[in-house]
């Protein structure tokens, strides 16, 4: 194993890497695994207070995702330039696009806090649950929000360095964060060492004080030149290199606030059908995490692979690298969620002690299981397609899929009458069309034309 001191030289070396995808993705992969892990713990610990505590931080979760959909658009512009100036051994450039994103990001972070915090009664009201249930969620989003400027941190600068090649960082710092978010759920939400038990409300807080010492870390090792970026200047936010940020993020924000607002619209119509359903799709989604966190891994490797070979001016090899993180992600992917639906019950049961959910979770877990390939070209390709710039063609697919064909049947078996199993079917009609959509898109190499015009808009 790679001692610290190792770790910071690798990261200070500065020398364009010979870089794999399992090199790119394996830290991704065990970061997000980590992070998996602990979120199911967060779960067992939640779910003993019952299914309504559940149902609160699902709710929470997911409206604190949807306003941090700017963000992530920050984050998709940050991870094609930075990986953009690393082939092209524009070191200096690199930096400075990710200190630029940083200003930006965190100036989003704090607009975002504004509603989070004064209006989260009427957010977390979207959905319809009953009345403590919605005002645990409201709280949670609430504290949670006090903390946007930290994830932003995060989000942004654990991209830039997974842009240039370095997946261990972010590995490492994700697992401090990881150990130090579950001794706080514990602690928080159950009370203990003189801290009085909280409830819903400690695991939201403690969610972001985990994120909050993950950062702290980072900027310490940033401002002190021990990573493999370095601090990009004053001169970091010129209008030109914020233009590039909005020309390929803006696209990417509109994604995401579409997937936000689409899943926000699914989720209210699983909650038409009562708590024990919405719970269940929170603890179902949070159980086969295990296997998203190998597609994110491969969409990353992907990303940033793509993104270094056509700044280096070898767009063939760009492609190929591509489709190979495809099969990997799907073989792997496929591996997992066998094991996944094997264990459905038994992981269920161990997590919430309720029937019908666990019933419900472990049908959820088999629709979703049985997706399992299609989500793996989506992860991967919609991740090679953000790494070339070609932010626009996803929201192209995420409109089509998740609101057209997902929401779209999903309302029509409500209409119909339809138990909540067809709504949770719902899901494999937009998995199957994002799929079909995103392989033709990378298999036609018009990706490679919006680089190529991107590079000479801006040169």
């Amino acid at each position: 194993m790679m001692d610290f001191p190792n770790l910071l030289s690798l990261n200070k070396n500065k020398n364009k890497p010979k870089l794999s995808i399992f090199a790119l993705a394996w830290p991704a992969v065990l970061s997000n695994l980590l992070f998996s892990i602990i979120g199911i713990a967060s779960i067992k610990i939640v779910g003993t207070l019952g299914a309504d505590a559940v149902a609160s931080v699902t709710t929470g979760h997911r409206i604190f995702f949807a306003l941090q959909a700017v963000l992530m658009a920050v984050s998709a512009g940050t991870t094609a330039l930075v990986a953009r100036s690393w082939g092209a051994q524009n070191f200096k450039e690199a930096a400075m696009v990710t200190s630029a994103s940083l200003w930006i990001g965190n100036l989003v972070a704090l607009f975002i806090t504004i509603p989070c915090f004064f209006y989260a009664d009427h957010i977390a009201g979207v959905f319809g649950l009953g009345p403590e249930t919605t005002r645990e969620a409201a709280i949670f989003i609430k504290y949670l929000s006090v903390f946007n400027i930290a994830f932003a941190t995060n989000l942004i600068l654990s991209s830039a360095l997974r842009a240039a090649g370095d997946t261990m960082t972010p590995l490492w710092v994700g697992a401090l964060t990881n150990v130090v978010n579950i001794v706080l759920v514990y602690l928080l939400v159950f009370g203990g060492m003189g801290i009085p038990a909280l409830g819903v409300p400690g695991a939201a807080i403690a969610n972001g004080l985990s994120i909050l010492v993950g950062v702290i870390v980072l900027l310490m090792l940033w401002y002190g030149g021990k990573l493999r970026l370095d601090v990009g200047g004053r001169k970091s936010v010129a209008w030109i290199r914020i233009r590039k940020l909005i020309d390929i993020g803006y696209p990417a924000a509109v994604e995401q606030f579409v997937f936000q607002l689409g899943f926000i619209a699914f989720l209210w119509l699983v909650a038409y059908y009562g708590t024990a359903p919405f719970a269940a799709y929170g603890i179902g989604v949070q159980i086969l995490s295990l296997s998203f966190v190998v597609g994110f891994g491969f969409s990353i490797a992907g990303s940033t692979l793509v993104g270094q070979y056509l700044g280096a001016g070898d767009p063939a090899e760009a492609e190929r690298q591509g489709w190979r993180a495809t099969g990997f992600a799907i073989a792997s992917m496929v591996a997992l969620s066998i094991i996944i639906i094997f264990f459905a019950e038994d992981i269920a049961r161990f997590l919430i002690d309720d029937d019908e959910v666990v019933r419900l979770t472990v049908i959820f877990i088999y629709i979703l299981g049985i997706s399992q390939p299609l989500m793996a070209i989506e992860f991967s390709i919609g991740g090679c397609l953000r790494g070339a710039g070609d932010t626009k063609y996803p929201l192209f697919t995420t409109l089509v899929g998740l609101i057209g064909v997902r929401v779209g049947l999903a309302a029509a078996f409500t209409l119909f009458g339809f138990s909540v199993v067809w709504i949770y079917a719902a899901l494999i009609g937009d998995y199957l069309v994002k799929a079909f959509l995103l392989l033709r898109r990378f298999q036609s190499g018009k990706w490679k034309r919006v680089f190529s015009e991107s590079e000479a808009k801006y040169g």
